[in-house]
């Protein structure tokens, strides 16, 4: 599915819409504002609404992308997979961004953040906005408003599938308001436009809520069909399952000790694995220029549609490839090598992650992405000297000279041809892959969620052969233990967005049984409060409907 500039354009600029959060005010940069009934009348209205509401997780305003439309919040930050990002990837044992005066960067990397912290608001702005959209779209779309509008059948069968669709994405933004706040605002396309003081939902009855929405839309929603270039991006069968194998894997997370739900994962897991998708033979080409065409849009369940012509951002895996490059000019991986111009080195690889590829099996595991040498742009009479795997630190970070670097995602083609644009890539963010359902088979599995050690057995040497293009790579059923899936998670899925909630559902992320490179703060880490298995409810949002409760601590 294309998404287009234009599209989003079209639906944010419905005049009455609003969000169901006081502080989100919606800019709107265009004299010409168009209201819901003119949008909806005109041809193609549908499918450029529907398309506004998969848009609200790619772009950030109406304009360039530099605009933002969220009141008062930056359009880096307010780009909702550089947020998911920051809180699941930067806070967690992965990455660390070299600016730590950029604000709000140091509380979410250090563990400390509080309900003033810009990056948290942004991501909770953002995810609640994609609530409003999908509402607007569900009042605009009601058999009343299509009998008023005289559509006819086939019509009614298409609006039938986006409000499906619009439910599903509604239900992911509230799946990570879930697993990130551990509660939302509860707005739906019953509540009058412009309420502001909605009541929150959260907890089990948040969780219930999600489910209850995925399932009853399945019916309505397109069958998997990978091959289907005009079904790619859309939230079919397939999405909506893996959202819900999400769900029920974090369940004792979510809704305490006992109230595990291992064995409905396996099952989710079971029927997104029979459902048509595919492992894509090269790793890497998930992450390339190409990957809604290179074989990867087979593996790839849910992707974050980017176009480095019409779906611009300063989010999405732009930031990241860009932020990839080695912070001297004379080195690789130099812009060329990612295919992008712009900003400078941004990451560097936590220690850490390093450490689940140590063993010398994976220096020939293409998943192993590290680099951890500055190569020459012109290579010199001896090799250089290995960089330092341990960020060092004075009084801040900008010091990049040591630390290993990263060349996972790349806006190069499979066959080595640029982007169309330098600047914004055409690489779309895979959200969610069957790489990922094949461990959280194995997973439930260890967890007594029923299936079978062969299975899941066989599932993770799949991907292993991948990685290592033979069997030198395999495992035994012996050695496929809860410690190995924490590890193969770190090496499939690192700086994909999923390893925050990794580490609290194998419950060392607070405390000190294990720490991390600045963990907490310390160069070397240390303990954090319980408190920090979840972000807190920024303080903004709360003063604008004192209806939204906060969690402890904060």
């Amino acid at each position: 599915m294309k998404i287009y500039k234009s599209f989003l354009y079209a639906f944010l600029c419905i005049g009455i819409l609003s969000s169901c959060e006081g502080d989100l005010d919606i800019e709107l940069e265009d004299d010409d504002d168009l209201l819901a009934e003119d949008v909806f009348n005109q041809p193609g209205g549908y499918d450029r609404a529907i398309a506004g509401v998969y848009g609200n997780f790619s772009l950030v305003g109406l304009d360039d992308p530099g605009t933002s439309n969220l009141a008062g919040i930056d359009a880096g930050t307010g780009n909702y997979i550089r947020g998911l990002f920051n809180l699941q990837s930067l806070a967690s044992d992965e990455v660390i961004w070299n600016f730590e005066n950029d604000q709000g960067i140091r509380q979410i990397q250090r563990n400390s953040w509080d309900a003033n912290n810009v990056i948290v608001l942004g991501f909770w702005a953002r995810a609640t906005f994609e609530i409003s959209l999908a509402n607007e779209f569900l009042r605009q779309t009601t058999d009343e408003k299509l009998d008023q509008r005289g559509e006819d059948e086939s019509t009614r069968a298409q609006i039938r599938t986006y409000r499906a669709e619009a439910r599903v994405l509604r239900a992911l933004a509230n799946y990570h308001l879930l697993d990130l706040f551990r509660r939302a605002p509860f707005a739906t396309e019953n509540d009058p436009v412009g309420f502001t003081r909605v009541q929150e939902i959260a907890g089990a009855d948040l969780f219930n809520y999600i489910e209850t929405e995925l399932l009853e839309v399945e019916n309505d929603l397109l069958n998997v069909n990978p091959g289907n270039a005009e079904q790619y991006g859309r939230a079919n069968k397939g999405v909506a399952k893996m959202i819900l194998a999400k769900l029920y894997l974090n369940a004792e997370v979510y809704l305490g000790e006992g109230n595990n739900r291992f064995a409905d994962c396996l099952r989710v897991c079971e029927e997104v694995i029979n459902s048509g998708y595919s492992l894509t033979p090269n790793y890497l080409n998930n992450f390339n220029a190409d990957n809604n065409t290179n074989g990867a849009q087979n593996e790839i369940i849910f992707p974050v549609i980017a176009d480095g012509v019409s779906v611009r951002n300063f989010g999405g895996a732009s930031i990241i490839m860009q932020g990839q490059q080695n912070p001297s000019g004379d080195f690789r991986p130099a812009p060329a090598d990612f295919g992008v111009i712009g900003f400078e080195n941004l990451f560097r690889v936590r220690q850490e992650l390093s450490f689940t590829f140590e063993d010398a099996l994976f220096d020939n595991d293409e998943r192993n992405t590290l680099v951890k040498f500055d190569v020459p742009i012109v290579p010199p009479a001896t090799p250089t000297p290995p960089r330092e795997r341990d960020i060092a630190v004075g009084s801040d970070l900008l010091d990049r000279s040591s630390g290993y670097l990263m060349g996972k995602y790349s806006n190069l083609t499979s066959t080595g041809e640029p982007g169309q644009d330098q600047t914004f890539v055409d690489t779309d963010f895979p959200l969610f892959r069957l790489a990922d359902v094949y461990l959280m088979y194995a997973e439930a599995h260890l967890e007594n969620g029923g299936g079978d050690i062969a299975t899941a057995t066989r599932y993770i040497n799949l991907l292993r052969e991948r990685a290592f293009g033979n069997t030198s790579g395999n495992i035994t059923e012996g050695e496929l233990n809860l410690d190995f899936i924490l590890d193969e998670r770190a090496r499939e899925l690192h700086w994909e967005a999923q390893r925050r909630q990794d580490l609290i559902r194998f419950e060392i992320y607070t405390g000190g049984a294990y720490t991390w490179s600045f963990k907490g703060g310390p160069q070397n880490g240390t303990a954090i409060a319980e408190k920090f298995k979840v972000f807190p409810v920024p303080a903004s949002s709360r003063s604008a409907n004192p209806n939204l409760g906060q969690n402890d601590g904060f």
